[in-house]
């Protein structure tokens, strides 16, 4: 036998080594080029939030607490009488940083929480399992998101406004000890399942269609129908009728209403989520509202008694601003300014009219402009919402009058859910702590009784 017969099986060897070396080298060449590709892919299913849409939320938030503190607190403040001016502030305080906590527990949970119930959204984010500053919340553009703890505080300071703006019902005539604790069986049982029904994607009066754009429903309805209950239930203001009980500083209301119009962007341009044209119709929307409410208080008040007071100016200030909030990003500017002069008449009258003839003491006229302003804003929606009045249009089949009955039911869901629950609230919180200071106690002022010092010193 040749040697080269010998090495021939040697030589076949090698050169099927060498091809599956080859082989070998074209399959990992091939996966070294496809990997980057399938990372990409992985990245692209995933969605980034954009750094403007970000950073607009968090300025949106901080918005809507320069409302609460030191906005709505120095609106309420200058309202009321020199001797209970900081109990107002101390309520508006402690409401904030109560319900912040509370949010943080479970409310947000409660409300956003995942569930498919449609008046909760269940346990799923308790203690905010889960939540990371990885996680991002939708928006309303397809694979638009934005960070779940930006859009957690955002909504945050919704919950901690809603039950602030009730305390000026039975401002200058309630313990302490009663706010708190009504306030968190409040935003438990009422705010939070609102919430939840109008706002979460899985919630009842989402499901029906009903638009609330930044809580015409959720915020103002709810907190106006609370405020009723609760002037009835705690009672009229010991010597109401009888004593002057004008506001002892429209300087400072005026500048608490200034700041509540200011953070109102935060409110509504915010609602969009958004960094987009969607929130600049909301942004001019809360000016033109604003202005035409204004301008029919002020035009109404100097026909009916012959002057325009400031008091009737913030007044108005804030019902339009009331009015716009389930509108604001679903009209036109031109639909907001009527809308808003409509809802400042409806106001006015029920300040002036129905509020001295149905005799309850609603002490800063917390259901006469946010319960009442509230309710014409979120059925005008169903109105100006339309393409043919310079709205955005309704969806697909929707007709004028099917949006504005939907938009009637989820009022009269509101109305019902917080009423009765917010009545057995009231009840249970008389029975444990006690709703009223003593006579004495009142007379004397919240500020020294409650919190031992006053606001101002002769």
């Amino acid at each position: 036998m040749k040697i080269s017969e010998n090495l021939a099986p040697l030589a076949r060897t090698a050169a099927l080594g060498a091809l599956a070396l080859t082989a070998f080298g074209t399959l990992a060449a091939f996966a070294q080029e496809t990997a980057p590709a399938a990372a990409d892919a992985a990245a692209a299913a995933a969605p980034v939030p954009d750094k403007g849409d970000t950073a607009w939320m968090m300025l949106s938030t901080i918005l809507v607490l320069f409302m609460i503190l030191p906005g709505l607190a120095l609106f309420y403040g200058g309202l009321v009488r020199a001797k209970n001016m900081l109990s107002v502030l101390m309520q508006c305080t402690m409401i904030v940083a109560v319900v912040m906590i509370v949010w943080v527990l479970y409310g947000y949970s409660f409300a956003f929480g995942g569930g498919t119930s449609p008046y909760w959204g269940g346990l799923g984010k308790v203690f905010l399992a889960g939540v990371t500053p990885d996680s991002t919340a939708a928006t309303f553009s397809e694979g638009v998101v934005i960070p779940e703890f930006v859009f957690i505080c955002f909504q945050m300071t919704f919950a901690c406004i809603t039950p602030a703006l009730i305390i000026g019902a039975f401002a200058e005539r309630i313990k302490f000890s009663a706010v708190l604790l009504f306030v968190v069986l409040w935003v438990t049982f009422v705010y939070f399942p609102i919430a939840h029904m109008v706002w979460d994607a899985s919630g009842l009066l989402f499901g029906w269609g009903a638009l609330d754009f930044a809580g015409g429903t959720v915020v103002h309805i709810n907190a106006g129908i609370a405020a009723l209950i609760g002037s009835i239930m705690v009672g009229k203001r010991s010597g109401y009728g009888r004593d002057n009980m004008a506001p002892h500083s429209m300087t400072l209301t005026m500048v608490g209403a200034s700041i509540l119009w200011v953070g109102w962007f935060g409110f509504n341009a915010g609602s969009n989520l958004e960094a987009t044209g969607g929130a600049a119709l909301a942004m001019i929307n809360t000016f033109t509202a604003t202005a035409g409410a204004i301008i029919a208080w002020v035009g109404i008040e100097s026909l009916a008694r012959g002057k325009a007071s400031m008091l009737g100016a913030a007044s108005g200030m804030i019902a339009g601003l009331v009015a716009v909030t389930p509108a604001a990003g679903l009209i036109g500017p031109v639909g907001a300014i009527v809308l808003g002069a409509i809802a400042s008449a409806f106001c006015y009258y029920f300040v002036t009219v129905v509020k001295i003839k149905a005799g309850y003491d609603d002490s800063l006229d917390v259901f006469g402009i946010h319960g009442i302003g509230g309710i014409v804003g979120a059925i005008g929606t169903g109105v100006f919402a339309s393409a043919s009045l310079g709205g955005i249009g309704y969806a697909e089949g929707v007709t004028m009058g099917g949006q504005v009955w939907t938009q009637i039911l989820a009022v009269l869901v509101t109305i019902v859910w917080c009423g009765v629950v917010s009545a057995i609230l009231y009840k249970l919180v008389d029975a444990i702590v006690g709703l009223r200071p003593t006579v004495e106690a009142e007379s004397q002022g919240l500020d020294l009784t409650s919190h031992g010092e006053v606001a101002y010193h002769s």
